[in-house]
């Protein structure tokens, strides 16, 4: 033996030795070359662990005899070999120590080695995580754009494997009867290019979502008032067929003038419209969101999966894509709670909904005016009067085609004057409406109710 070490270096490399160290880790924990330690490894009748084997080769059988002189052996038999450079396969070992277990074969199953179906689109789906889309949306981009024709829970693997997975929090469900119930919110929308000021401005998308079968209807704008919230919604029962008979919403100021955990006081304009087809408004407690969080939902799937990180050159544009989304994917999905098709659930739904009115809502303007001390109040310039007793009370005033004052009914109905121009829109924040002069004085077949504040 060429090297000559000492006793306590000896023991250390044929304790380890014993423990099934290759060569290599020997030398990099003792510092003794792997030909000093094989050598005397074969002189102590210890089997040595070829490299890179641990783990993928079965145990070979136990070995009859331990030959020690390579050249009298012209082949591997059921020999152990201790020239480790002709070793074919390693002897059975005793391992003694519990803190080092050899691995089970066969190895454990793990991944498929094929690559993810993913891996042409590696750049693509990174960029999108990027801008924030989801693995469904992703899937759906690669479908439609590029004919990708594996699942979708190829892409949600690879995401996954790229970020990492979420935790999700649970909800209560709220198991509604078909056509009862509606839950209607806004929220966020894409950014599209104003026509008037060709600069990209951020949307406002409303949602109706059917509580039954989560039928939901999307529809983007860029301003809001009482009016519009309320054109939204007969737009929403019209492209639905029918009405509900509930609509869930938040306390924002379109639906909600006073928000009340036991009376709120309800837009009146949005009211009537409601009434009108057979609705009627519940709005949530303050600060309760999850009572409508089916229309969350829809607003957070819409955000996250169609409209995220995308931009359009007009409203038109937008919602154009916004419906064959709709109808493409969000309709003909598996809905996460049911786990019933969308379309399948809204097929059963839609007999339930109430008849559409025939003939539309007529749409006023409404406000509160005080009665001057000539006991009339003042409308766009045009001055009607009040009836007598009611001097520097605060009336509520409605305009359409007959201007009314309201106190807690009709109480005088006035043919329009020809000072007083009719407005598309609420011209002030409040309404714009009133009565006239006693000449002027007629009585409205049917008034619409209204609340006298």
């Amino acid at each position: 033996m060429a090297n000559v070490l000492k006793e306590e270096k000896k023991q250390q490399v044929l304790a380890l030795g014993r423990l099934g160290w290759p060569l290599r880790r020997i030398e990099e924990a003792t510092g003794v070359r792997r030909e000093t330690a094989s050598a005397y490894l074969k002189a102590a009748g210890i089997p040595i662990r070829p490299a890179r084997s641990w783990g993928r080769r079965p145990p070979a059988k136990p070995a009859n005899e331990a030959i020690t002189d390579p050249a009298e052996v012209p082949k591997p038999a059921n020999g152990v070999i201790t020239d480790s450079e002709q070793v074919s396969k390693p002897a059975n070992e005793v391992i003694t120590d519990p803190a080092v277990t050899p691995a089970a074969w066969p190895p454990r199953p793990g991944r498929s080695p094929a690559a993810s179906a993913c891996e042409p689109y590696k750049e693509l789906i990174e960029l999108a995580l990027a801008k924030g889309r989801n693995a469904v949306a992703i899937w759906q981009d690669l479908v439609d754009e590029h004919g990708f024709a594996h699942r979708y829970a190829s892409v949600m693997r690879y995401v996954k494997k790229l970020r990492g997975p979420t935790t999700p929090e649970a909800h209560g469900v709220i198991i509604t009867p078909p056509g009862e119930e509606a839950q209607v919110d806004y929220g966020e929308g894409p950014m599209v290019r104003h026509p008037q000021t060709g600069k990209y401005r951020r949307t406002r998308m409303f949602v109706f979502t059917l509580g039954f079968s989560r039928k939901s209807v999307r529809l983007l704008l860029f301003k809001s008032s009482t009016k519009i919230w309320a054109q939204l919604h007969e737009t929403a029962f019209r492209r639905l067929g029918g009405a509900v008979r509930v609509v869930v919403l938040d306390n924002l100021r379109e639906g909600v003038l006073t928000p009340d955990i036991y009376d709120p006081a309800i837009n009146p304009l949005y009211r009537d419209v409601l009434k009108h087809y057979g609705a009627v408004a519940l709005p949530c407690r303050v600060r309760d969101p999850d009572r409508k969080g089916k229309v969350e939902s829809g607003v957070g799937h819409a955000q996250k999966t169609p409209l995220k990180g995308l931009r359009f050159e007009s409203l038109e544009e937008g919602q154009a894509y916004l419906d064959r989304w709709e109808e493409r994917w969000a309709d003909t999905r598996i809905h996460g709670t049911t786990k019933r098709q969308v379309a399948a659930m809204f097929a059963e739904e839609r007999p339930a909904l109430l008849p559409l009115p025939i003939e539309p809502f007529r749409y006023y303007e409404f406000g509160e005016r005080t009665v001057h001390l000539d006991g009339c109040i003042e409308v766009e310039g045009a001055y009607y009067g009040a009836p007598p007793g009611i001097i520097g009370e605060l009336v509520a005033v409605t305009l359409n085609h007959l201007p009314q004052i309201v106190r807690h009914a009709p109480i005088r109905v006035h043919v329009e004057q020809d000072r007083a121009r009719v407005a598309d829109q609420p011209i002030r924040p409040t309404g714009d409406d009133a009565s006239s002069d006693d000449a002027g004085e007629r009585v409205h077949p049917e008034p619409p109710e209204h609340t006298g504040q």
